[in-house]
């Protein structure tokens, strides 16, 4: 059960952006040699496809509504993406405490999503780009940050990830309000995007 703490902090990191998250535990298995890090994430080709995922989400993520539509999208694959980086850091445990680990790991995804995809919303009521390049930025910043740490230091990394987890739960239940309003207009633009031959004729 040593694994868990790293499970948990790679779980929550997964949520809010998988590639970056794979691509740090990559990069510092590779290159670092960090014993903790699972073998299958420092090939050639989960790095470069990771890199390449992560610049498209780079960018993707600080566009209003281009993130919320980005975040749709990633609702399978930030939890899968979770359970498979607890599976492959819980290695050689036993069956019940493998699916423990990776169970874990793909309900923390799961929550960190929830909360990143919900705040995003909320950012989106706003009518300028900065808020949502300054929330992205901050997010890539986190999860490179605590992602790191747990590679050598994973119970305090859990902490970490556990009161950023808490923090966020909390918050999308204050925003509440302006996270229904951003729901509201992130699906107008959608349909503006999806019809508008409709739109123009509209108007």
């Amino acid at each position: 059960m040593e694994a868990l703490p790293l499970a948990f902090t790679t779980g929550w990191a997964s949520g809010i952006n998988a590639y970056a998250c794979v691509l740090v535990l990559g990069l510092l298995g590779r290159f670092a040699e960090v014993d903790s890090v699972p073998e299958g994430l420092t090939g050639n080709g989960v790095l470069i496809a990771a890199a390449v995922l992560f610049a498209f989400e780079f960018v993707a993520d600080k566009i209003p509504y281009i993130d919320s539509a980005w975040d749709a999208i990633s609702t399978v694959i930030r939890p899968t993406i979770g359970t498979i980086v607890a599976a492959l850091v819980a290695g050689q445990a036993s069956d019940l405490h493998q699916a423990i680990i990776a169970t874990t790991g793909g309900v923390t995804a799961l929550l960190s999503h929830f909360v990143k995809s919900s705040l995003r919303l909320a950012i989106n009521t706003s009518p300028e780009p900065v808020t949502n390049i300054a929330a992205s930025s901050g997010e890539d910043v986190a999860v490179a940050g605590v992602v790191s740490l747990a590679a050598f230091h994973p119970t305090a990394a859990l902490i970490i990830a556990g009161i950023l987890l808490l923090i966020g739960l909390v918050s999308v239940y204050f925003a509440f309000r302006a996270i229904r309003r951003g729901l509201v207009r992130f699906r107008a633009w959608r349909d503006r995007r999806s019809s508008p031959a409709a739109g123009s004729s509209a108007a």
